[in-house]
C-alpha cells in the first residue's frame, strides 16, 4: 500500500492498481483532473505530487510539460463538444 500525499486531507492508501491507474489517468490527454479528484479524492496538486514521487524525473518532467495549459485536463476549460474522457476508437476491439 502506498499513500497519497494531501495538504487537505489525511493521506489514502492506494494499492499499486490505484497508483497506475492514477498515473494512466494523468497521462491521459482527454482525462480531466476533476475525474482523478472525483475517483480517487486527489486534487491536481496532489497528482503532480504524487506523480513527482512515481516517476523517473524525465519522465516527470515530460508529463508537465505535455499537461501544463492543456485545455483537456481542465473540466472548465473543455470546449462543450468533448463530453467523454477518452477517444471513440480507444476501447474498441480490433
Amino acid at each position: 500500500m502506498h499513500t497519497a500525499p494531501s495538504a487537505t486531507a489525511r493521506p489514502r492508501p492506494f494499492t499499486d492498481e490505484d497508483l497506475s491507474r492514477i498515473i494512466e489517468m494523468a497521462w491521459e490527454d482527454r482525462t480531466p483532473f476533476e475525474s482523478i479528484a472525483v475517483q480517487f479524492g486527489l486534487g491536481e496538486g496532489d497528482v503532480i505530487t504524487l506523480l513527482r514521487r512515481q516517476l523517473k524525473p524525465g519522465s516527470f518532467r515530460r508529463w508537465r510539460q505535455r499537461v501544463t495549459g492543456r485545455a483537456t485536463k481542465h473540466q472548465a476549460l473543455r470546449s462543450p463538444a468533448v463530453d467523454r474522457a477518452y477517444c471513440p476508437t480507444q476501447y474498441k476491439h480490433r
